[in-house]
This record gives C-alpha cells, structure tokens and sequence, in this order.
C-alpha cells in the first residue's frame, strides 16, 4: 500500500457545470499518467473563504478561479503576482506547503500566447491594437498587449466611463473611443480584439462596423461558442488572419497545471478537438 498523497485540483465558481476545465485537465492528467484529479467545485460567495481555508486539508494542491470569485479571492490569497495585482483578478490559486494560497492571472499569458501560435507572423509593436469592451477579460488583454509592446490600444465600450476607469489605470497608451466610433478604431490597428459576449451563442449578435478593419491585421475573438464568430468570418473574409478564442482557454490553464501536477503540458490539436467535444 502506497501512503502518497494523491494531489487534487478543481475550478471554483458558481455555477461551474459548464466549465471546459475538468475535461481539459483531466485530459493532460491522463496523457501524463499523473496519479492526480480535477474538478468542478460549486461554491457560493458566502462559504468561499471557509473553502479555501478547507480544500489544502483535504488535499487539494490549487484550483482554477471563475465567476463570481475571480475579484475576492484576491482579498483572501497571502501572495498576489503583480499581474494578478494590476488585472484586479486571479484565475489560478495554488495552495503552498508553507500553509499559504497564492494567487495568479493567467489570463493574459492565455491571451498572448494563442495569438503567437494562431498567427505566427504577429507582431506586436508593429501598430496599434483595437479593443472591444472593458470588463474583466478585457484587463487581462489589455495589460498583457502592452506588456508585450503594443504602443497604442484603442478601447471602446458600450458604457464609456468603463473605458475610461481603465485608461486612468493603465495610462496615456491607451486611447479611449465612444461606443458608435467602434469601427473607427479598427483603422490602422495591427490587432483587433473583441472580448465583449457579443456574437456568442444565446447573446445579442456582434455588430461592430468592420469597414475600418485592415486586411492584414490580426483578428482573434475571445468568445469560442461558436468557434468561429461571425465577427471572425467576416475580418477573414476581408483577408486578415483570425485566431479563435478556444486557444486562450487552452493556454491560460498550462502554467496551472505545471505548478499543480509537475508537468508542462503540450497543448495540441488533439486536446483541441477533445475540450471542443467536451
């Protein structure tokens, strides 16, 4: 009888059936032949400080963080990141052998690195790049296009003030458009970006003018149900070069799994087709 613990991680949120992660993980668990769990964990607002003052005893070594969580456990973790600290948010914990939780954004890293695997040629300072929307997704792009050397990025957001906290944040390299000048922004910009819901199944539909958009810059859609949006067929059809959202889940959830498991995972097409079939 072996007396090695078996580590366990999971996604906490509420509500977490619909989460890709399990399916995901458990995928990479099992390529690895790593002796280990991951799973969905439903857990409201008012009982998570006792979870995570829980799941390290009973043998969980971190978890992934959705909605509603993603802001308070900042305020509950003993160690932020400094990307963690300047998005407001925290999507992965992992539970330390010195008792503390440390929190982290992987988010941006998700981000970046889909983009440099869907279009190899990307680069980013080679012009402006144009944002749509300002919620939380839209901070973990923002602070990791221009921590990449993005000169410029334009946001638009239907509420403007949104827009605007998030330009004082993040400084004069980032330009604030109205709403009905979306469009306008595209002009010029090397890398769009649509991080709103709009265009993904059971949401209003996405309609941004595109007219501005340049043949040759790169377009990519945070939303992956569908998995090519409308707004994606529509820049493709206009030659740029589309990268779809499911990547960025895929590759936020690598140094999670490395800190977690052990183990760097390979995300390929094969786990590709498994998460979409999930």
């Amino acid at each position: 009888m072996s007396d090695v613990k078996i580590p366990l991680a999971g996604v906490i949120g509420s509500p977490v059936a619909h989460s890709k992660s399990p399916a995901l993980h458990g995928a990479w668990l099992k390529r690895y032949g790593i002796a280990g769990h991951y799973v969905p964990l439903d857990i409201a607002q008012g009982d998570l400080a006792e979870a995570l003052q829980l799941l390290p005893k009973m043998g969980f070594v971190g978890v992934n963080v959705t909605i509603p969580h993603k802001e308070t456990v900042l305020a509950l973790a003993d160690i932020v990141t400094d990307r963690a600290s300047l998005i407001g948010a925290a999507n992965t914990l992992i539970f330390r052998k010195d008792g503390k939780i440390h929190a982290d954004n992987t988010d941006g890293y998700g981000f970046i690195e889909n983009l440099r695997v869907g279009a190899p040629g990307w680069k980013p300072p080679a012009g402006p790049a144009a944002v749509i929307g300002a919620g939380g997704a839209a901070r973990a792009v923002l602070a990791s296009l221009l921590d990449v050397g993005v000169k410029e990025v334009r946001i638009a957001n239907r509420t403007r003030a949104r827009a605007e906290a998030l330009q004082t944040e993040f400084g004069n390299r980032v330009k604030v458009y109205d709403w009905v000048h979306a469009g306008n922004m595209m002009e010029g910009a090397a890398t769009v970006v649509n991080t709103t819901s709009l265009g993904m199944v059971g949401k209003p539909d996405f309609r941004v003018p595109l007219d501005g958009l340049e043949a040759d810059a790169v377009v990519t859609d945070l939303v992956y149900a569908p998995l090519r949006t409308a707004f994606l067929q529509k820049a493709e059809e206009m030659g740029c070069v589309t990268v779809d959202g499911l990547g960025m889940l895929l590759h936020q959830a690598v140094p999670g799994f490395e800190r977690w498991f052990g183990q760097r995972p390979e995300v390929d097409d094969e786990l590709r087709q498994l998460v979409l079939n999930a």
